[in-house]
């Protein structure tokens, strides 16, 4: 049985982080749990609303290092049913919502769950970060 839509998947927030997320080498979109989600093929880097009550909204994987930071930032928080030692939640309809920041981090994401393959494809992109 499928679930309701929890959010317009045509929303231009959505969109947005659409295209971030398809312009990584293998990205996809499936949708679940009402949700759109983006995975490396499979593994999930990006998951679209993470509540019900935040319907504008993603769930991201951290880089460990950088995970205390990003959870002391109050843009950032904790979500359901995902570990909050590794992922966080950030919202996308707010007025100092930061793309930039957002955009760096979904890669961080798909970094996080992404096989070799991809990430020698994403350093082929970006040859500056080949080295993180």
């Amino acid at each position: 049985m499928a679930h309701p839509r929890v959010v317009d998947p045509e929303h231009p927030l959505i969109e947005r982080v659409r295209a971030i997320s398809l312009a990584l080498p293998e990205a996809v979109e499936v949708e679940a749990w009402g949700r759109p989600t983006f995975r490396a093929a499979k593994p999930i880097f990006v998951h679209v609303s993470a509540t019900i009550e935040r319907p504008f909204s993603i769930v991201l994987k951290t880089d460990p290092e950088e995970h205390r930071a990003l959870v002391e930032d109050g843009r950032f928080y904790g979500v359901p049913y995902y570990s909050r030692d590794r992922w966080i939640g950030a919202d996308l309809d707010q007025p100092d919502t930061d793309w930039q920041l957002l955009a760096e981090l979904i890669e961080t994401s798909y970094r996080q769950v992404a096989n070799r393959r991809q990430l020698a494809a994403l350093d082929a992109l970006r040859p500056d970060h080949a080295d993180d």
